[in-house]
Order: C-alpha cells, then sequence, then structure tokens
C-alpha cells in the first residue's frame, strides 16, 4: 500500500471504530481487513469489482460498507478519532475525491450564439410570405 499505519496507530482505529459502529447485527469478521480493503479503494480509486481477492468477496465489503455508512458510522468514526488529535484542527479536508469529466465533456461544442433580439420585427425579416388580406373589395361572386 501506498501508506502504512504503525500497530499502534491500528490499535487506535480498531478500538474507536468498534466503539462507533452499532451494538446490533453482525459485527464482520476482520474489522482492520475491511479498514484495509476501505483505505486500498480510496487509495487506488478503483471499483468495487476490482477489490483485491485478499480482503474478501468484494461484494460483502461494499455491502458491510454500505450498511455502515447508512447508519452515520463512519461519521461518527472520523469525529472521534478528531477528537483524540492534537493537530486535527489543522486539517481542512480529512478526506476528498476526484470527480472527473465524462470523455465526451472534452470536446463539446460551446461559445456564445447570437441573440436575437427582443423586438422580432426591428431586428429580422419576417419569416413567412403570407399577408393579411382585405375581404372589403371582393365582389360576392365565388
Amino acid at each position: 500500500m501506498l501508506t502504512r499505519m504503525t500497530d499502534e496507530d491500528w490499535a487506535v482505529a480498531l478500538e474507536v471504530f468498534r466503539a462507533c459502529r452499532s451494538r446490533r447485527g453482525d459485527k464482520g469478521r476482520d474489522d482492520r481487513k475491511f479498514l484495509e480493503a476501505m483505505h486500498y479503494f480510496t487509495v487506488h480509486n478503483i471499483s468495487w469489482r476490482a477489490l483485491p481477492a485478499e480482503f474478501g468477496a468484494w461484494n460483502s465489503v461494499w455491502k458491510r460498507f454500505w450498511r455502515l455508512r447508512q447508519a452515520g458510522v463512519f461519521e461518527l468514526f472520523f469525529e472521534t478519532l478528531a477528537s483524540l488529535s492534537r493537530t486535527a484542527h489543522l486539517v481542512q479536508i480529512f478526506d476528498s475525491t476526484v470527480v472527473r469529466a465524462h470523455v465526451s465533456a472534452a470536446g463539446a461544442k460551446g461559445g456564445s450564439r447570437a441573440r436575437p433580439s427582443a423586438d422580432r420585427g426591428v431586428a429580422s425579416p419576417p419569416r413567412s410570405t403570407s399577408r393579411a388580406t382585405s375581404t372589403a373589395g371582393r365582389s360576392p361572386s365565388t
């Protein structure tokens, strides 16, 4: 991995994580492996399906992540970790995500277009050739 945590750091993180998660339901098999999977997923910017097999079935990891996210565990986890830090007030962004534009967004046609004037009669000629005709001068014969 790109970054390594010491065993002391892991002990603190796991203790906080276990304190933050729900008391109900399945607790998971290996919290450290799960948190390492989350770290790998984030650092390498991969899809869930690309998660290496060493972390277990990708779908199981995703389901656990989804359930914990819905329960608000991660917010409490990060807040608790920040409260334990003496330098957390110096951190401006705890986590960030890269947002990429779709490939078709690069070559889109754009720019300003000439807009017609508010008074169409002044700015442009009429768009049709029909004219209002008067029936006053016509004979009644058909």
